[in-house]
């Protein structure tokens, strides 16, 4: 079969849910925690004046909090400082967070199902923690008695010193997600740009049962060696009308027949961050979730039907166990080099730089924002570096007006998260463990993973202790863990990066250089043979192997293969960056012409190119990774940084025209005959027929394609070696008398 043909439909047997609502906070309430076992009095809470003008204004936007003198008895004790986050103990509910810089810590609940003290409208309960009873060493704690044991929304406002050039941005006006939460609500559409200056806030759940994962559940556990990946986005996947998916479940379904699936990021995120100010980017929706909000919940939004954040969870869990079930994989695409808070200059806080922003992220000795990440505005950075090496890396790239960010390291936008400070690297970990034991995830890719091998003042580490910790990790051993191995700022580590013969890497080089061969590069013959076998002047080093090289030709940023072969330049227009971000230099060739072209030879010769890439790929030694939509040369129309569109451009295409079901008896319930055409874009057709009747079925064949006719590649009634002819049987004509219990394969020449 073509190897660029979609989907046809999904299937029953891997047929399931991937995986929300806002926060107006008008009404705030507020009680001391002064001493532990007693019940609480009422205090009124004011609001700090926010840092500056422009903060404050943003603030004021966005609905702070206001204050209400009403009082609710809560009993509370002491609490205890592990585990992290929300738990259940004997007594209560427990409630535990790090800050290390922090002078108040205040928990605010609200509770659903207590008259309007319910989340829709923003009641909240505030208890002030007392730092001489509940804290211990730099964390801080409180056990709540008779608080119910799910639907309570929480988070915390956190005071402490004001002096941003020390590193910290306190600012008590904000109620702060807990870096630990489990899940978190939302807005409950993904997209809604009704809600999209909405609240996110944690929640716990410890009603319901455990998830059934089944009395005959396994874990595939496919040797490295066997893995063939499929990097995908969760949402894009089916979200498109061609996926006939009712609306309410688009975006959540998952189907697939490969043996790994890689999936763009799926802890929660706020796709609507770009249009919470003005900006260039204001029109756009972030649909590839590169910006982490919170390292331990699903994307609520990706619950069907805007079912939140439990519905998330249990349905990620159905996801796995189906395609666990189909012994597939679930690789997760992990950011833990930045997270959504942005900068200094348009800060977006909403957990870790309200709690202690000196611990959580790297500053300068002037207390101001390191980074690495190369992410936010503009996002041109990340993109040059995936397609050029370390030589060319500040020359290829036309970053516009946005040159300041070529400094090593740029202060002025974005984050870096601290990820080798012990109490970051810890979190990490433990978010890594929860994946992994809650979810039964089998592996991790590791965004900008040359960041976490970065020190807390940024500088390159030989042993990076996070790095080490995870290859190390009992719970860990049995994941798969693969390093992107670059950041933005010029630590390029392909083929170099820490491993303790367990990390594997996307291997850049062996894109660039499969690129440049097949699109006709003179030179590079002996470096194509050194890829296609192994990458052994990367990888031949202690006890590493080739399947720690990742070799891939595509991946989500950049070109997709249809377009690698049909631009030569990005048309990024639609980014509202003046077609600044982006890469320039792809190794493209578009075949004679740039873009969409009815010529039939160029057309001819791009569906030869993406074989050539495909064939390469699948038969070079090393772990092979392709990209959702390449099997049947998905394009974006030269647009090689398309991560805020929400539309098509990302979007599976099912295809109207890409399969013909041959069936007007879909409810007949007795009917076992099925048959359908696969169109080819160069007219080479795949017809396919099955008879599951005890009799003859004479079948009218379509037509084949102009100047075509059909071949018989396959027919199971027949005996060997007729049943299947490779090269097909001619002499096929305009019906087809199939056998009981048979199918056939006709191919159009």
């Amino acid at each position: 079969m073509m190897i660029h043909q979609p989907l046809p439909a999904l299937s029953n047997s891997t047929k399931l849910l991937l995986f929300a609502p806002t926060f107006s906070h008008k009404l705030c309430r507020s009680f001391s925690a002064a001493s532990p076992a007693h019940e609480m009095g009422s205090v009124k809470h004011t609001t700090p004046n926010a840092y500056n003008q422009r903060t404050q204004e943003r603030v004021l936007e966005e609905e702070s909090p206001r204050v209400s003198e009403t009082t609710l008895p809560l009993k509370t004790s002491q609490g205890q400082a592990f585990p992290m986050g929300v738990s259940e103990v004997e007594n209560g509910i427990n409630f535990a967070i790090f800050s290390q810089h922090a002078t108040a810590v205040t928990l605010c609940l609200s509770l659903p199902k207590r008259e309007k003290l319910d989340w829709q409208d923003g009641g909240m309960i505030e208890l002030p923690l007392d730092p001489r009873v509940n804290k211990t060493g730099d964390i801080w704690h409180i056990c709540i008695e008779d608080l119910p044991r799910s639907e309570v929304l929480y988070g915390y406002r956190v005071d402490g010193p004001r002096d941003w050039h020390q590193g910290h941005r306190f600012d008590s006006s904000i109620v702060l997600i807990d870096p630990y939460a489990k899940l978190v609500e939302g807005r409950r559409h993904f997209g809604d740009a009704s809600a999209k200056l909405s609240k996110f806030l944690g929640t716990y759940e410890f009603e319901s049962l455990p998830f059934d994962w089944g009395d005959n559940y396994k874990l595939p556990n496919i040797p490295e060696k066997d893995l063939v990946i499929y990097e995908m986005n969760v949402r894009a996947f089916t979200v498109d009308e061609s996926s006939g998916l009712d609306p309410e479940i688009r975006g959540s379904y998952l189907e697939l027949g490969i043996n790994a699936v890689e999936l763009l990021p799926v802890f929660e995120f706020d796709e609507m961050e770009f249009q919470r100010r003005r900006n260039p980017r204001d029109h756009m929706v972030n649909t590839w979730g590169y910006s982490t909000i919170n390292f331990f919940s699903p994307m609520s939004r990706y619950a069907g039907g805007g079912g939140g954040p439990l519905k998330a969870s249990w349905e990620f869990k159905e996801m796995v166990k189906a395609l666990h079930g189909a012994g597939i994989e679930v690789i997760l695409d992990v950011v833990y080099n930045h997270t959504n808070e942005a900068d200094d200059a348009n800060p977006y806080t909403t957990s870790f730089r309200g709690i202690d922003n000196k611990v959580y992220y790297m500053v300068d000795g002037n207390g101001q924002l390191l980074n690495y990440a190369g992410c936010g505005t503009p996002s041109a950075l990340v993109n040059c570096f995936l397609f050029t090496s370390l030589k060319n890396f500040f020359t290829s790239c036309n970053v516009g007006t946005y040159n300041s960010l070529l400094a090593i390291p740029s202060t002025t936008q974005r984050n870096t998260l601290n990820c080798n400070h012990p109490v970051v690297m810890e979190l990490i970990l433990d978010s890594l463990r929860h994946w992994v034991v809650e979810y039964h995830v089998d592996g991790f890719r590791f965004d900008l993973a040359s960041v976490l091998c970065r020190g807390t003042d940024g500088s390159p580490l030989n042993a990076p202790p996070l790095i080490r910790a995870i290859a190390k990790d009992a719970i860990l051993s049995r994941c798969k863990i693969i390093a992107e191995p670059w950041d933005c700022r010029g630590l390029y580590l392909v083929g170099k990066f820490p491993n303790w013969d367990r990390w594997a890497e996307w291997n850049g080089k062996y894109r660039d250089d499969l690129r440049k061969f097949i699109k006709g590069d003179p030179g590079m013959k002996g470096i194509l043979a050194t890829r296609i076998s192994g990458s052994s002047d990367l990888y031949r080093v202690n006890k590493r192997k080739p399947y720690h090289s990742i070799n891939f030709i595509i991946a989500h940023d950049g070109f997709t293969l249809y377009d690698m072969v049909s631009y030569n330049y990005k048309h990024n227009e639609a980014n509202g960056e003046g077609g600044n971000d982006g890469c320039n230099d792809n190794f493209s060739w578009n075949c004679g012409f740039e873009g969409e072209t009815d010529d039939a030879s160029i057309k001819a010769l791009r569906s030869r190119q993406m074989k050539n890439f495909h064939l390469a790929l699948m038969v070079s030694q090393g772990t092979p990774m392709m990209l959702m939509g390449d099997e049947y040369g998905h394009t974006r129309y030269g647009n090689n940084n398309s991560y805020g569109h929400d539309t098509a451009i990302n979007n599976f295409q099912w295809g109207q025209n890409d399969v013909t079901w041959h069936e007007d008896n879909w409810d007949n319930y007795d009917s076992k005959f099925l048959a359908f055409t696969l169109h080819d874009n160069n007219g080479a057709d795949i017809y396919l027929a099955f008879n599951a009747h005890d009799f003859f079925v004479k079948v009218s064949l379509p037509p084949p394609p102009p100047k075509r006719q059909w071949f018989r590649v396959v027919d199971t009634n027949l005996e060997s070696p007729d049943d299947i002819v490779p090269e097909g049987a001619a002499g096929t004509g305009s019906t087809y008398n199939l056998s009981p219990y048979s199918s056939i394969l006709l191919e159009a020449k």
